[in-house]
């Protein structure tokens, strides 16, 4: 069965599931790296959306809309006496010289850039990263030249959104492996409620086909940019009735009584 019917079985048959037990090991690896492939095109969409989007913004707003300035020594100084919110809908842009915005207060905006009095700070998608204008020794930035920084990453496109991709694809495979490995040990415990004998190289094997059903439903959740109110619970919850409904499906032992 190839690894495509495997997973449209895998959605709603745990009795499929319970048959790729036997399978080679090789083969339930690549599917992992699917599903994991599979659960990471939306953020990879909404990446490269919010890129493209926000370097026009930024471009735009940076030469229409904010006033010059100059970070320098370590510290932001502008043409103006009070912050400067410019909002681009799902996007904003923050120059503040005056230290009245910190960076809690960016952390509220989903998607922004904040040029703060020590600091610069980027929100996207709920995350905040922070860099201080100190950490760059003999830092001397104007206004022209953070114009010919957002050109020449624009320019970067077709390199960041590639490598970002590939590294958001590594480090979702290995979460992606740690959590069937550990449903896998749940699974020890699942086969003794069921009464049935199986070893745990073949629940590893039926706890990677397990986890298809919630990967497909928060990938489609992620892609309509909805949220799922405690998603954790949810997530761990299907796969575990999902892998014990596979477990149930194993034909019992049959015992052999001595006359």
């Amino acid at each position: 069965m190839n690894i495509f019917k495997q997973f449209y079985k895998s959605i709603y048959s745990p009795k499929d599931i319970a048959t790729f037990r036997f399978q080679g090991i090789g083969k339930t690896i690549l599917y992992v790296f699917f599903l994991t492939f599979l659960s990471i095109l939306p953020s990879i969409y909404y990446l490269s959306t919010m890129l493209n989007e926000g370097i026009e913004s930024t471009k735009s707003v940076i030469s229409d809309e904010i006033p010059g300035f100059t970070i320098e020594n370590g510290s932001l100084s502008a043409e103006t006496d009070v912050p400067i919110t410019i909002d681009k809908g799902d996007f904003s842009i923050i120059v503040d010289p005056t230290g009245v915005i910190t960076t809690e207060d960016v952390e509220d905006e989903d998607n922004a850039i904040a040029l703060l009095k020590n600091e610069i700070s980027v929100a996207a998608g709920g995350r905040i990263d922070t860099y201080s204008y100190s950490m760059m020794e003999g830092l001397n930035l104007t206004k022209a030249d953070f114009i010919e920084i957002v050109d020449t990453v624009d320019g970067m496109k077709g390199i960041i959104i590639p490598v970002i991709s590939i590294f958001m694809f590594l480090v979702s495979s290995a979460v992606s492996f740690i959590e069937v490995s550990i449903l896998a040990w749940i699974g020890l415990l699942l086969k003794n409620l069921a009464g049935r004998s199986i070893s745990y190289r073949h629940l590893w094997r039926m706890a990677a086909y397990s986890v298809t059903l919630p990967t497909v439903f928060f990938t489609i959740m992620s892609a309509l940019n909805t949220l799922v109110p405690n998603s954790f619970y949810i997530n761990w919850f299907v796969e575990i009735i999902i892998l014990f409904l596979a477990i149930k499906e194993i034909p019992k032992e049959k015992t052999t009584i001595e006359s």
